[in-house]
């Protein structure tokens, strides 16, 4: 049995009633993020056991638009609308340990899946980065303009970037209703996905790297990088209105297409993580909230 075929099974279980895991109640931990006196350009580290803060990275001087862990080491990188990428040592994170400034606002940014050394960002203006944590500078720089058939003429640049995981052969860049692959050898764009109608605002690849899924606010889509198919969309879930922008989270059993809708959060869901290792399930909202499900 596959992984995500193991993973649908799950998820039945769960739309079933979660007649293994118990009421949804038993399997939500929540915690207040922050109070109304808190920066929004500041970054806040938990304890997942205690549900306690652990620290506070406070150094960037504007809003903060992008979090990501590196998958191999003990640290994390931060990219803000002050301009900079800043790097964090996670066990001792009481100052940036590395500042990168280059970019022209709006940023995202990802951690290279087998380089230790490497940092990837882009901005609103198309410029891709790749970053030396260990030479403290910039290796490589490019811009990348995509033209949007559905919104217009004109080009714009992707704004929101990630690693394809275990080989970080691709980058997956989404700006407007658009996702580009982006072959990070070569530079050049393996892959335009179109098929959305609404502006993209989140990507996620699988473990595997085969899958990638992109989310609009009325549409889901899941692409496929396996051998043969790749750049095929192999998934669709639509819906009218903004169903994918609210505070509700949306479980989709992908090879029976079912949906069962969950009252999560009394805000917009910002953001959405899972833990490869304990698979835990952490989303934040514009409530204030941060809620772990097991």
């Amino acid at each position: 049995m596959s992984q995500w075929e193991d993973k649908d099974l799950e998820l039945q279980a769960k739309m079933e009633g979660f007649v293994e895991d118990g009421p949804l109640d038993d399997n939500v931990e929540s915690f207040s993020s922050h109070d109304d006196t808190d920066p929004i350009d500041a970054a806040v580290l938990w304890y997942t056991d205690t549900l306690k803060p652990k620290s506070t990275l406070e150094e960037h001087s504007g809003l903060i638009t992008d979090v990501r862990f590196s998958p191999s080491m003990s640290r994390l990188a931060t990219s803000s609308f002050d301009k900079t990428v800043r790097v964090w040592d996670a066990d001792s994170p009481g100052y940036s340990i590395r500042t990168y400034m280059g970019h022209s606002g709006n940023m995202s940014l990802d951690f290279h899946p087998t380089k230790d050394d490497l940092i990837c960002s882009c901005d609103g203006d198309g410029e891709i980065r790749f970053w030396s944590i260990n030479n403290r500078s910039c290796t490589r720089a490019f811009k990348v303009l995509i033209l949007f058939p559905l919104c217009g003429s004109g080009w714009y640049g992707p704004w929101y970037l990630r690693f394809q995981p275990r080989l970080g052969k691709y980058l997956a860049a989404a700006a407007e209703n658009v996702v580009s692959i982006l072959d990070t050898e070569t530079q050049t764009c393996r892959h335009s996905l179109q098929g959305h109608t609404k502006p993209i605002h989140f990507v996620c690849w699988d473990p595997s790297g085969e899958l990638l899924a992109s989310v609009s606010a009325d549409s889901v889509r899941v692409w496929s990088f396996a051998s043969g198919s790749e750049g095929e969309c192999v998934h669709e879930l639509s819906c009218n209105g903004n169903k994918f922008l609210s505070c509700s989270l949306e479980l989709w059993n992908m090879s029976e297409n079912k949906t069962m809708t969950l009252s999560a959060h009394e805000g917009f869901i910002a953001a959405l993580a899972v833990s490869p290792v304990t698979r835990l399930v952490s989303f934040a909202s514009h409530d204030k909230f941060i809620k772990l499900w097991k």
